[in-house]
C-alpha cells in the first residue's frame, strides 16, 4: 500500500514537472513526420497481464513490422527527434501515466514483449509476480543498452546472448530483495545517474553483497 502511495505521488510530480518538455517534444514529433506522438507498445505486466506502455515515439511508423524488438542507437528506423530523445532518455517520460493508472510501478523489472516472456523458464516467471517498473537493478547496470547494441553486427543475438541473461538475473534479484529501502536506493541511484551522467555502481555493489557471508 505504501509503495502504491509513493508511485502515485511520484508519477503526479513527474508528469507536472515534465509537462512543458512533453508539450515541446510532441510538437517536434508531429512536425517531423505527422505521425502519432506516443508509441503504445504491448508489454507483459504483473501476473502475465498485457498492457500498453506509453513512450514518446522515436521510430518511424510501423517500425515493428520492419525490424525486430531490439533497436540499437544507430537503427535506421529511429527518427531524427527520436535519436535526440533516446540519448536523453526523454522517451520514457510518458510511463509516469502507466505508473499512475497502476500498470507499472516506479521501481520494478522493465516490462518485456510477449516474445521474450515466452522464453522465461519456470524460475524466471517469478519476475511477473511484481509490477514492472521504470527502473531497477538491471536498468542501473545497463542504462545505455542502445549504445551496446549499436556496436553489434547482430543486435538481436547480442541482446539474447549477452544482455538478457544478466538482465534476468538482476530482475530476479530485485524480486527477492524488494523492499521500501531497496526501492528508495534504486530511485536515488537512477536520479543521480541521470544528473551526473555517470553509470551507477549498483551492479558491482550488488555482486559484492551476493558474495558476502550472511
Amino acid at each position: 500500500m505504501l509503495k502504491r502511495f509513493i508511485d502515485v505521488g511520484l508519477s503526479l510530480f513527474g508528469l507536472a514537472l515534465s509537462a512543458p518538455v512533453l508539450a515541446y517534444v510532441a510538437i517536434r514529433i508531429k512536425l517531423e513526420d505527422g505521425g502519432p506522438v506516443f508509441y503504445r507498445g504491448v508489454r507483459v505486466g504483473r501476473h502475465g497481464r498485457p498492457f500498453r506502455m506509453f513512450k514518446l515515439r522515436t521510430m518511424v511508423l510501423d517500425a515493428d513490422k520492419i525490424g525486430g524488438p531490439s533497436a540499437a542507437d544507430g537503427d535506421a528506423r529511429i527518427t531524427r527527434i527520436g535519436s535526440w530523445l533516446r540519448r536523453r532518455k526523454l522517451d520514457e517520460l510518458p510511463q509516469f501515466i502507466n505508473v499512475l493508472v497502476g500498470d507499472m510501478s516506479f521501481v520494478g523489472p522493465r516490462p518485456e514483449v510477449q516474445h521474450y516472456v515466452d522464453m522465461f523458464t519456470e524460475q524466471e516467471r517469478a519476475i511477473l509476480s511484481v509490477r514492472p517498473g521504470i527502473t531497477d537493478f538491471a536498468t542501473l547496470w545497463n542504462a545505455n543498452e542502445g549504445e551496446v547494441l549499436a556496436r553489434s553486427t547482430d543486435p538481436e543475438r547480442t541482446y539474447l546472448e549477452e544482455i538478457r541473461p544478466e538482465k534476468l538475473r538482476l530482475q530476479l534479484e530485485y524480486v527477492r530483495r524488494q523492499s521500501l529501502a531497496t526501492d528508495l536506493s534504486i530511485i536515488w541511484q537512477t536520479v543521480t545517474g541521470i544528473i551526473t551522467k555517470r553509470p551507477p555502481a549498483a551492479h558491482d555493489s550488488l555482486r559484492k553483497q551476493e558474495h558476502t557471508p550472511r
